[in-house]
């Protein structure tokens, strides 16, 4: 791999919660216009491991670094060059999609016309008709729509994705997996953990399974078949890998 292409990369991590080791050693690279998909099951380690790119976490060991710098030491990293899309998008009720998105893109010093305002939103998936309605009124779905097209209005160069299609029908997953999917083809190094296997097979370039804080399998999702996908992730989940 390229190390110049390197946008988000974990070096021998270790994470301590009081007593208890959150992550383990974890050593992970996600370079532009990749894909990662980090699988497993509560407890695994992956919204830790987000957690500290996003320097919510200090590491006790090793470091991460995002574009070859630490954001423990750098801060602004964070702000400048990381998309951050939750598992549930938190949007004010009684404003639209549009006004969220102008509103959240203020507070980062984005200021949009209202016709790039739409072009985001339309661009992340969501109706015409639904910019202007009320978030009270939206789906799950559209709310994350709203999330996506915030995230993308930084053009930021890291995305951070924590369980986005959780809850999501696979019609609305498949929608949003493609937009994803668009995302890492123009240049952005997606970091996404998720418990869905088949949206992590269709949608990333590489697969890690996380048990225990560590990084116990990788994969190459081009070529893994699902089956044997599945097969290691439940072997991994049972204690019989």
């Amino acid at each position: 791999m390229n190390t110049s292409s390197l946008v988000l990369e974990a070096r021998n991590l270790v994470v301590n919660y009081k007593q208890h080791r959150a992550i383990d050693a974890l050593n992970l690279r996600v370079p532009k216009g990749c894909v990662y998909a980090l699988l497993g099951g509560n407890g695994a380690g992956k919204s830790t491991t987000i957690s500290t790119f996003l320097t919510f976490n200090r590491p006790n060991a090793g470091q991460v670094l995002i574009e070859g710098r630490s954001p423990h030491e750098h801060p602004d990293l964070v702000r400048d060059k990381v998309a951050y899309l939750p598992e549930n998008v938190a949007l004010y009720e009684l404003m639209s999609g549009l006004e969220n998105l102008n509103f959240f893109c203020a507070l980062a010093g984005i200021h949009l016309s209202r016709e790039q305002a739409s072009q985001l939103l339309s661009d992340s998936g969501l109706q015409a008709d639904a910019h202007v309605k009320r978030v009270a009124a939206y789906s799950k779905g559209m709310r994350q729509k709203v999330g996506l097209a915030i995230a993308s209005a930084k053009h930021a160069s890291a995305m951070l994705l924590d369980e986005p299609t959780s809850g999501l029908d696979p019609s609305a997953a498949n929608d949003f997996a493609q937009r994803i999917r668009a995302a890492a083809d123009s240049g952005v190094a997606v970091l996404m953990a998720t418990h869905d296997l088949f949206n992590a097979k269709q949608v990333a370039d590489r697969i890690g399974i996380m048990k225990a804080g560590r990084l116990v399998e990788e994969f190459d999702a081009h070529t893994v078949r699902h089956d044997e996908l599945e097969q290691k992730y439940l072997a991994h989940a049972r204690g019989l890998a």
